[in-house]
């Protein structure tokens, strides 16, 4: 990025810093921050499992209790999709 922008890497290494900060913020306190043209990074909240026993491939396993958790996910804008 330093050397497509003729800039020091010093610098991009700020201003990458930088956003990263502001994405990490805005996600906390809404849940959806967009970064125009690459990806939008969304969370969602994941449901707590109750401890038990499942049927995998025929065999009985037992299974620990999980918190619910926040899951954090990016997806690629449109744009972006259409190039490959």
């Amino acid at each position: 990025v330093a050397t497509a922008c003729e800039m020091k890497k010093k610098d991009v290494v700020k201003a990458l810093a930088s956003i990263a900060e502001i994405a990490t913020a805005e996600v906390k306190k809404s849940g959806v921050f967009t970064l125009p043209g690459l990806c939008r990074i969304k969370t969602r909240k994941k449901p707590a499992t109750k401890a038990g026993k499942k049927e995998i491939f025929g065999k009985v396993c037992v299974v620990k209790a999980k918190p619910a958790r926040t899951i954090v996910k990016a997806f690629p804008v449109a744009a972006l999709k259409k190039e490959f």
